[in-house]
């Protein structure tokens, strides 16, 4: 494994995102002999699950699946690994694919042992983007608790270069002067594993994202209540740390809305029922109010819903909310129409969640670079180009549904490889 460029072998594969998808794509196609090539734009690997507290099916902390696929990377050397790099340009076809790349300079090099002597000198601050901005770092920094590759990265944006953390480390590990890196890869197929964006929520006026602190959306749920999260795992209101008495969620905050994303997100509703899990460790009898269109908690996880559906404490309100306004105390109220009664609702609460959906992240670059996209922006396979898609980059999915369709990419990008 590297950090570094260079030539490809003869019908190796690219992976294109380093999230849960994209690490089982590569591990998949390099145990059967492939060579691999895995990018992630972003410092660190793990993609959107790194940020989750717990995911399904058994509530386990990214920590249990994450491990395992880094030691397994590390150790098998058909598999390089290029973090902090895009694609700039493809060029080809099937089989013979010319992909030039780009790595942003992390000004940190392989010399890091993410000691955190750095971090103490540091003067300058930058908004956390892990925790959705909910706190905020040094501008040299270490992306989070179990990021891979483990060293610390400098935020450029942020850093004035004042060279008092290349004085506090001890192993000339910092380059203020790293340059940007372009270098090229011959690729016989290019797995597409981008995974998936929050959808904006400052993009739904009514729902009143910006106009206060106790409007939050899941994935930012799902940091508060993280050991390692913002708040050490305490489900505290951002901007004045309040512990909340009450609480609700707005399902299908931006899905299956012909103005924002058409489609079911498919995963909302089994986050919000495991986030009203982290809300009852914590606050055994807070009242939840849940505001829903439909509640979609397929197969296996009609028996966890059904569990959570009989505390008294917890109300499902079939009716789509209308309106959040923010109220002089630091709450919020939640103004709807109960679908059922035809009563409207004003439901007044300390923190409000917005169940945002999933966005594609490629949807505005993969078709530039050959790949085919639906209306939706999901990628769609084609093994004839050797171009195939995985995890949510393919659709909206949860974290079981994408490693499998992942291991199925794995074996198309492999026998794409082999013409």
């Amino acid at each position: 494994m590297t950090d570094a460029g260079g030539a490809a072998p003869m019908g190796a594969v690219l992976v294109v995102g380093g999230g849960i998808s994209g690490m089982t794509v590569a591990l998949e196609a390099a145990e059967v002999g492939k060579d691999v090539f895995i990018i992630e734009k972003n410092a660190y690997m793990g993609g959107r699950v790194a940020q989750l507290n717990r995911y399904f099916p058994k509530l386990c902390p990214p920590s249990c699946g994450m491990e395992i696929n880094f030691k397994r990377i590390k150790n098998n050397r058909k598999i390089r690994m290029y973090t902090m790099t895009q694609i700039k340009s493809v060029s080809g076809d099937a089989g013979n694919y010319e992909v030039t790349l780009e790595t942003t300079p992390r000004m940190v090099n392989s010399n890091c042992t993410a000691c955190n002597e750095c971090v103490g000198v540091c003067p300058e601050e930058r908004n956390n983007d892990f925790n959705f901005n909910m706190d905020k770092t040094r501008a040299i920094y270490k992306p989070h608790e179990m990021a891979m590759p483990m060293k610390y990265a400098i935020d450029a944006k942020a850093c004035t270069k004042c060279g008092k953390c290349v004085e506090a480390c001890k192993y000339d590990a910092i380059e203020l002067d790293m340059a940007p890196k372009t270098f090229t890869l011959n690729v016989a197929s290019i797995a597409w594993s981008t995974g998936w964006n929050p959808y904006d929520p400052a993009k739904m006026d009514n729902l009143k994202f910006n106009q206060s602190d106790a409007i939050i959306t899941n994935m930012m749920m799902e940091r508060l209540a993280a050991p390692a999260g913002p708040t050490l795992g305490k489900i505290l209101r951002p901007g004045d740390n309040k512990e909340p008495e009450s609480f609700g969620f707005v399902q299908c905050a931006g899905s299956r809305d012909e103005n924002h994303l058409e489609y079911c997100s498919y995963i909302c509703c089994m986050a919000t029922m495991k986030q009203i899990t982290y809300i009852r460790e914590r606050y055994p009898e807070a009242p939840i109010y849940v505001f829903y269109i439909d509640l979609r908690t397929p197969g296996k996880y009609e028996n966890f819903r059904a569990k959570l559906m009989d505390d008294p404490n917890t109300h499902f309100i079939k009716g789509k909310v209308a309106d959040i306004v923010p109220e002089s105390d630091g709450g919020v109220t939640m103004i709807a129409e109960n679908a059922v009664t035809g009563e409207k609702i004003q439901q007044k609460v300390d923190l409000a969640v917005l169940a945002t959906g999933m966005e594609p992240a490629a949807k505005a670059q993969a078709a530039g670079f050959g790949a085919e996209v639906d209306n939706n922006g999901f990628i769609i396979s084609n093994e004839a180009k050797a171009m195939l898609s995985a995890g949510c980059a393919r659709k909206a999915s949860d974290v079981v549904t994408a490693t499998q369709n992942s291991t199925a990419a794995a074996l198309k990008a492999v026998q794409a490889s082999r013409r």
